[in-house]
C-alpha cells in the first residue's frame, strides 16, 4: 500500500485529489495539510507527498522534513502540482535526495494516478512542458558535473527511441504503461540535458550509452 499525503491550500482542491487517489486499491490517503508547514508538523507517515497550489518553495520540504514525514527510511517522494509558470515550476523542485515529479494541477486521474505509483518505484516523473524550462538548467550541470547515470530501463528507452519507436510502441515492447514510458523519457531529457528526442539520441551516442 502507498501511503499518502495531500497538500493544498484549499478545501475543495485537497478534497478533489483525496478522492481520486482514495479510489486506488494501492493507495491510501494518510493525512491532509494546507501546506508543507502543516503536513510537517503533523508529519503522518508517507511515502509520497502531493503538494498543489499556492506557496510551493524548496524551503517548505527540506532533508529534514522528508526525514520526519517518510515511512521506513526511504526519502520522501513529492508530486508537485503547478500552473504553466515556468519560473514556479523551476523554484519547486524539490533540493536533495529522494524522487520527485512535476505535473499540472489539472492533470488526469489517469496521469494522477501513475505519477504517485511511479514515484513511489524511485522514478523521476514530469510532464514534458514543464520539464522543459527546467532543461537550461539540466544541461549547464551535465557541463559542470556530468551525465547522471541511466538506470538500466532508462538506456532501454533510449535504445527504443533510437529506432523511431513511438511511447506507444515502446509501452508495448517494454511491458509498461504509455504513462510510465512518458516518465522515463522525461526523465532521459533531464538527465542528458535534451530537448528533443532527436537531440536525446545523439547525446546518448556520444556518451556511449546507446550505438546506432
Amino acid at each position: 500500500m502507498i501511503r499518502v499525503v495531500v497538500a493544498a491550500p484549499g478545501v475543495a482542491l485537497r478534497a478533489g485529489l483525496r478522492a481520486l487517489l482514495a479510489a486506488d486499491d494501492e493507495i491510501d490517503v494518510v493525512g491532509e495539510a494546507a501546506s508543507p508547514a502543516e503536513a510537517h508538523q503533523a508529519h503522518p507517515p508517507a511515502d509520497v507527498l502531493v503538494l498543489a497550489g499556492a506557496g510551493l518553495d524548496s524551503t517548505g520540504y527540506s532533508d529534514s522534513f522528508r526525514e520526519r514525514i517518510s515511512t521506513g527510511g526511504a526519502p520522501l517522494a513529492i508530486l508537485l502540482l503547478v500552473g504553466d509558470d515556468p519560473q514556479l515550476a523551476r523554484l519547486a523542485i524539490p533540493r536533495g535526495g529522494g524522487a520527485w515529479g512535476l505535473l499540472p494541477v489539472d492533470c488526469s486521474a489517469e496521469e494522477l494516478l501513475a505519477a504517485v505509483k511511479a514515484l513511489h518505484q524511485g522514478l523521476l516523473v514530469g510532464d514534458p512542458s514543464l520539464l522543459e524550462p527546467l532543461l537550461s538548467l539540466s544541461a549547464e550541470k551535465v557541463e559542470q558535473d556530468g551525465v547522471d547515470a541511466l538506470t538500466e530501463r532508462e538506456v532501454q528507452v533510449l535504445e527504443l527511441l533510437a529506432q523511431g519507436l513511438a511511447n506507444k510502441q515502446i509501452a508495448a515492447a517494454l511491458g509498461i504503461s504509455e504513462h510510465t514510458v512518458k516518465f522515463h523519457v522525461s526523465a532521459i531529457y533531464s538527465k542528458l540535458g535534451a530537448n528533443s528526442r532527436t537531440e536525446a539520441v545523439r547525446l546518448g551516442v556520444r556518451q556511449g550509452l546507446i550505438v546506432l
